[in-house]
């Protein structure tokens, strides 16, 4: 049966859970990764919670509101570090993000945009870190509202437009002072408005109308590039708060020269783009190549 509702999304994982199995062996690291998934469980069920599901190291909840989210985010983080003091337990950290939105519910899973932010969230946190959606503060009570503030704002897929980043601070121990909000609409210094992008006579663009651009092999990149070093979604482009980043996501990296000759080197990572030059997909291409890609910011 299909349910439209509206409910507050948390992903709650395991930091670094990889490096935790190649230092400590595959036995002590699951029943370490399986004791966080409980510990992450057991606080959602205390709070209304309900577990959708679990993937690898990383637990996906709902609430029916943003405090019992917050409630059980808490709870999370204070088993976690209280956990860390017990002798002879591997120190672990977990990173929450949680978004409030409208989903679509199908049998025992949810769908739709607000996941993907719920996620994207999650992605943008740190170890200890609690990472929220400024819509979501908005449904907060302000005993909680109190607890926050205003840390980045980011780029969700799906999304025209950039969503402000929070941070619920857990532990007043561990807050640290910094500016109240990033101001949305203060002067800021001038900025290209956009960046044109082109290969073999084809030109894309990343601005305000459409923040991202995927290049690759495959025909649904919005600029393909046929080569035998190029993954089918090599790499994109994103324009973040004015600024234009590339993210590799492919097997042999992507490389980068800037007129001034300055090359450099990115595999699944990502770094902010100089306002020319050149992109190599798997291979370091000269400029003016048939699989170079000449970019340029634009006023």
């Amino acid at each position: 049966m299909v349910k439209d509702l509206e409910v507050a999304i948390i992903f709650a994982d395991v930091v670094g859970s990889t490096q935790i199995y190649e230092e400590f062996g595959d036995t002590k690291a699951s029943e370490t990764v399986a004791h966080c998934l409980e510990t992450m469980k057991e606080a959602t069920y205390q709070n209304e919670g309900t577990v959708i599901k679990t993937i690898g190291d990383e637990v996906m909840s709902t609430f029916p509101t943003v405090d019992q989210a917050m409630s059980a985010a808490i709870a999370m983080q204070t088993a976690i570090s209280t956990d860390n003091r017990e002798e002879g337990r591997i120190p672990v950290s977990i990173r929450i993000g949680c978004h409030f939105g409208p989903v679509v519910q199908e049998q025992n899973d949810i769908f739709g945009a607000a996941v993907h932010t719920a996620n994207r969230m999650t992605s943008q946190a740190k170890g200890r870190q609690i990472v929220i959606s400024g819509a979501t503060v908005e449904q907060m009570s302000p005993e909680f509202r109190r607890q926050t503030r205003q840390i980045d704002v980011a780029t969700v897929r799906g999304r025209i437009d950039e969503v402000a980043l929070f941070e619920l601070l857990w532990d007043p121990e561990e807050a640290t002072s910094m500016l109240p909000t990033i101001a949305w609409d203060a002067p800021r210094e001038k900025r290209a408005t956009k960046m044109l992008l082109t290969c073999q006579n084809k030109t894309v663009e990343v601005s305000d109308r459409k923040k991202s651009v995927t290049l690759g092999r495959a025909e649904d990149n919005d600029l393909v590039i046929k080569g035998n070093l190029i993954s089918r979604i090599h790499a994109k482009v994103e324009m973040r708060r004015g600024k234009f980043f590339i993210v590799d996501q492919s097997t042999n990296g992507t490389f980068m020269q800037s007129v001034q000759g300055n090359e450099s080197f990115l595999r699944r990572d990502s770094t902010e783009l100089d306002s020319e030059g050149t992109i190599g997909l798997g291979r370091s291409e000269a400029p003016g190549t048939a699989l170079s890609i000449y970019f340029k910011a634009i006023d």
